[in-house]
């Protein structure tokens, strides 16, 4: 279906021309360009910007030039690989650490591996299509193919927003403000935000409120883990096959590989349109942004391993409330440990309770070819307001009327079913980065097949073993404890 250009169609932050998908729209806002350190300088007159440009070429600052080139290439890989460090991903990693200590954080190597795989196939999509996801399922797939690939994507996502929206709750409850207050009041600020075209100021302030969550690996340190306890389950795990342990491998895997995150690097790569020859660049930032995003997913594990775990004498505590998950940041907190991890979830799940409902709206008319945009009216584009602001109140609600005490899980099983729903999309993605016809010499090698394909199989096992589980002691058989 040919796609509508229009014109003058603002963005989330102002004038923009052309009309482009909800995760290229939001990357192309998110990654600003650096401003020029001595701009004053540059500014002052030709005689200082020759001398400032012979001094960067000078054998003075040739160490400190060639790494920051080298780390030029850094871009849509790392902040889709990070963005898991949402209210889903703080909470799961450290419902793992609480429950189970170290004995988790060996998965986070094939995780690691199979996130990594699965971005760089979506990067090298984009790379060589020049479309997003959805634009090539339906194509490749058809309308009915579409429809499957968009139900599963739109099911996933409205239960992330509904977990962000019980991050936002769980927050004000550590502060002590009435979530009746703070709820409704971000839902009606995030519509304004998006609508109003003033996203990109609040958008700073919310990123700037996550680096709380950066405290962990100084946490993790100051608490004085086993480092040898630490190595050895890494290398020699102990599994538990039990209901609860593969919940959360489940849960894990789907908050780290979350699938609309596939959507945002594959239409941001395919927006810069870069040449061929440069796609190495973005292979290199795939693979460095899944190892540095799981690297801090480590260090929540460890930290609160290190403190609610130890702190249970190795019985494992199930995690009740966001309260026990800022536990692990108090060895460097110390008191303030509880207000800083509610400032750094608030900043996080308002983030993402405003970047996925977006995202969702803007494929699902993307695919469909109906009317989409911030800047056109309810009128012009029904489907688009209409799923963007049932997605917000949705998840509000929810959020507004689940008790305090089940907060916590309502955010993991969230996760859950992304993982269980997660091979879906694979399939999708492994079918398409395999055709010739559309991808030529850019299809995927047997490495990337072999890992691929058996994160899928592992994954569907995993999800069917844990559903099985479930249901077969309701008829009365026992199955797993």
């Amino acid at each position: 279906m040919e796609q509508k250009i229009s014109p003058g169609v603002r963005g989330l932050t102002g004038p923009l021309t052309g009309s482009l998908s909800g995760p290229a729209l939001l990357a192309q806002r998110a990654i600003k360009p650096i401003k020029p350190i001595m701009r004053p300088v540059m500014r002052s007159g030709p005689t200082l910007a020759k001398r400032w440009r012979a001094f960067r070429k000078s054998p003075v600052l040739r160490p400190f030039i060639r790494p920051l080139t080298a780390l030029s290439f850094l871009g849509p890989g790392l902040i889709a690989a990070n963005a898991g460090n949402d209210a889903g991903g703080i909470t799961t990693y450290a419902a793992v650490g609480a429950q189970y200590g170290y004995g988790l954080l060996w998965m986070l190597i094939p995780i690691t591996i199979s996130m990594a795989v699965i971005q760089e196939m979506c990067a090298r999509m984009g790379a060589a299509t020049n479309k997003g996801l959805s634009d090539l399922i339906r194509e490749r797939f058809g309308v009915r193919g579409a429809a499957f690939a968009v139900l599963t994507l739109f099911i996933a996502n409205a239960l992330l927003t509904i977990s962000e929206f019980a991050g936002i709750a769980a927050a004000a409850d550590l502060l002590g403000i009435p979530r009746l207050i703070v709820i409704p009041l971000v839902v009606i600020g995030l519509w304004m935000l998006i609508t109003r075209g003033s996203y990109s100021r609040a958008e700073k302030i919310f990123l700037f409120m996550t680096l709380a969550f950066f405290a962990y690996p100084i946490a993790a340190f100051m608490a004085r883990p086993d480092w040898g306890q630490v190595v050895l389950q890494v290398v020699h795990p102990t599994a538990h096959i039990t209901n609860a342990y593969i919940l959360l491998f489940v849960g894990t895997v789907g908050t780290t590989i979350t699938p609309y995150m596939q959507l945002f690097i594959q239409s941001s790569v395919a927006e810069k349109r870069i040449p061929l020859e440069k796609y190495p660049q973005e292979r290199t930032d795939a693979y460095t942004g899944a190892i540095f995003g799981d690297i801090i997913s480590a260090f929540i594990i460890i930290a609160t391993g290190a403190t609610v775990f130890v702190a249970s004498h190795g019985v494992g505590v199930q995690l009740q409330s966001a309260e026990q998950a800022a536990q692990a940041l108090t060895p460097f907190l110390g008191q303030y440990a509880t207000i800083i991890f509610a400032i750094g979830l608030i900043g996080a799940s308002v983030l993402a309770a405003a970047v996925v409902p977006l995202t969702t709206a803007y494929n699902v008319c993307e695919s469909f070819g109906f009317e989409r945009g911030v800047s056109m009216s309810f009128r012009q584009a029904p489907i688009f307001h209409g799923l963007f602001m049932g997605l917000l109140i949705a998840g509000a609600l929810i959020a507004l009327l689940i008790p305090a005490s089940m907060l916590v899980s309502l955010i993991i099983v969230a996760q859950v079913i992304n993982g269980v729903l997660l091979p879906i999309l694979l399939v999708y993605i492994v079918l398409l980065v395999n055709d010739r016809n559309i991808m030529g010499d850019m299809a995927n090698g047997r490495i990337n097949n072999a890992i691929a394909y058996t994160t899928v199989v592992l994954l569907s096992a995993l999800s069917l073993i844990m559903i099985i589980s479930v249901v077969l002691p309701l008829f009365g058989v026992p199955f797993l404890s």
